[in-house]
């Protein structure tokens, strides 16, 4: 990979992320951790992204929406497959919410048509299940974000609150053992934390590299998650973390 290409892909990384360790991008690129340091050293100098200890962190804001064309291609392969395992935690006649991610979309396109009942402030999510006839669609309506097709503000929180589903499956920009669940839209944030209190159980659908981020938004704590469905990359340390907040884990 040429220098230009990596130092490019890295700025992606890092805006996506919101923030990165050396150590991490080191492997992600296999370069040494000096390389990496040189790399984050140049892009400071163009006001890309800003170093800090140990890492970089982006200097996009904090509340802006990575586009969903740019979300469908991001880590696709580990929501995939985090999606076809949720969708075996799915019975017939199950109330279920689905939040506006990626991943809970591919969930969408997976479902078989059986009889249930979806809540969901996801457009695409909607859509998809519009093509299956025993699936009943309740959409939250609410403010339209364009860049992820999703409803959200009080319309859409007050619309959530006044349901009860069995299981809420969601994801988000970060996962932290001390910090919880985070989002970099407050607006998002707060709906899937209306998800959460109107759901007996809560999945988590969360890739690998959503782990130890720290986003703009609180979401919730990590006590308030019964379950994670991540990929097989996850660190040890992350998934004894979860196992020590008796956080049923599941890697595929």
């Amino acid at each position: 990979m040429l220098v230009a290409e990596r130092q490019r892909k890295l700025v992606q990384l890092v805006n996506e992320r919101m923030s990165i360790r050396v150590n991490e991008l080191s492997k992600i690129f296999s370069v040494t951790e000096e390389t990496i340091r040189r790399d984050l050293e140049k892009l400071e100098k163009e006001h890309l992204l800003r170093r800090s200890h140990g890492g970089a962190v982006s200097i996009e804001k904090e509340q802006s929406e990575v586009s969903y064309q740019e979300r469908e291609i991001i880590h696709s392969v580990d929501k995939q497959k985090i999606a076809s395992e949720a969708v075996k935690w799915i019975k017939p006649g199950d109330q279920i919410a689905l939040d506006a991610s990626t991943t809970a979309w591919y969930m969408a396109k997976e479902l078989p048509d059986m009889p249930l009942t979806v809540l969901t402030n996801s457009i695409k999510v909607a859509v998809e299940l519009s093509k299956k006839e025993p699936i009943r669609v309740i959409s939250t309506g609410g403010l339209l974000v364009p860049q992820s097709l999703s409803y959200v503000g009080p319309l859409a929180e007050r619309s959530l609150s006044a349901y009860h589903v069995n299981k809420a499956f969601l994801s988000c920009k970060g996962v932290h053992v001390e910090r919880g669940l985070t989002d970099s839209n407050e607006f998002q944030a707060l709906v899937k934390k209306q998800m959460i209190e109107i759901a007996d159980r809560t999945i988590l659908l969360a890739d690998a590299s959503k782990f130890g981020i720290r986003a703009f938004a609180h979401i919730a704590a990590m006590e308030q998650i019964d379950s994670v469905i991540s990929n097989s990359s996850l660190d040890p340390s992350m998934a004894e973390a979860l196992n020590e907040k008796n956080i049923k884990l599941r890697t595929v």
